[in-house]
């Protein structure tokens, strides 16, 4: 199926030269450290982004697979006042008053894995109900989250990409669900994105719904019964990455 008219994204995001398209060699050997880069629209060397160091599972023509580990400690943003992204009021989300800061925190939870397929304006992140840290036995499958953003380029070990604030839903039963229409609009309006922009995002959104119902690559049984590797370790971030960002109460070892 092809994509909607002209780019894919709305915006480019910054990477290194030569950074190249996911899906193209040479390709990262499954168990090998990466880190997952989220840069804003705008970004640029200094501001705040996210980077999520992950674990390799496959990786070749049809995308990027990763592993986030439970406990990952990884570079996030918040607000200089010390609020969560999510804490401020939605119309005022978006507004560049809002200063946003560079911070660590820990993934909580059970873990995820993450598909960046090539060509596509979309990840998937396959979320389980792991009861206390249970067996594999005792994973439950519980849906397919489709985070719209850059198709992904990379360059080292690092993958980047762009967040478009829209995001589908799609549950172990196959029923889909948009999530942050809202969200979106709310960055329209305060001119995070142009309307052309959010009409590009939105088209991203009807495409990425039409390939789950086409059962597309990765949204089939294939990846919902895969298990990580038990003798992998929750790979780390950089002292480089880390040097100047307050430590206090989070335990890094």
């Amino acid at each position: 199926m092809t994509g909607p008219d002209s780019a894919l994204a709305p915006y480019a995001v910054v990477a290194p030269a030569g950074a190249r398209p996911v899906g193209t060699p040479p390709f990262w050997a499954p168990g090998t450290e990466v880190m997952w880069r989220f840069r804003d629209h705008g970004w640029a060397p200094g501001l705040p982004e996210t980077a999520t160091p992950m674990r390799v599972v496959r990786d070749d023509e049809r995308g990027t697979v990763a592993w986030l580990a439970p406990g990952t400690v990884h570079l996030t943003k918040r607000y200089a006042d010390g609020a969560g992204l999510r804490d401020v009021p939605l119309e005022r989300r978006f507004h560049t008053e809002q200063h946003r800061v560079q911070a660590l925190t820990r993934w909580t939870g059970a873990g995820i894995l993450r598909i960046a397929p090539a060509g596509r304006p979309w990840s998937v992140w396959l979320f389980w109900d792991t009861p206390d840290g249970g067996a594999d036995a005792d994973w439950v499958f519980e849906g397919w989250y489709v985070n719209l953003e850059n198709a992904h380029v990379r360059s080292g070990t690092a993958t980047f990409t762009g967040d478009h604030v829209l995001d589908v839903w799609v549950d172990a039963d196959g029923t889909i669900s948009m999530k942050d229409e809202d969200e979106l609009e709310a960055a329209v309006a305060a001119a995070r994105f142009t309307p052309a922009e959010g009409e590009q995002v939105t088209a991203n959104g009807r495409w990425a719904r039409a390939a789950v119902d086409a059962g597309e690559w990765p949204f089939d049984p294939e990846w919902t019964r895969w298990r990580p590797d038990p003798t992998w370790t929750i790979p780390t971030l950089s002292r480089d990455e880390r040097w100047d960002l307050d430590l206090t109460g989070l335990d890094l070892t």
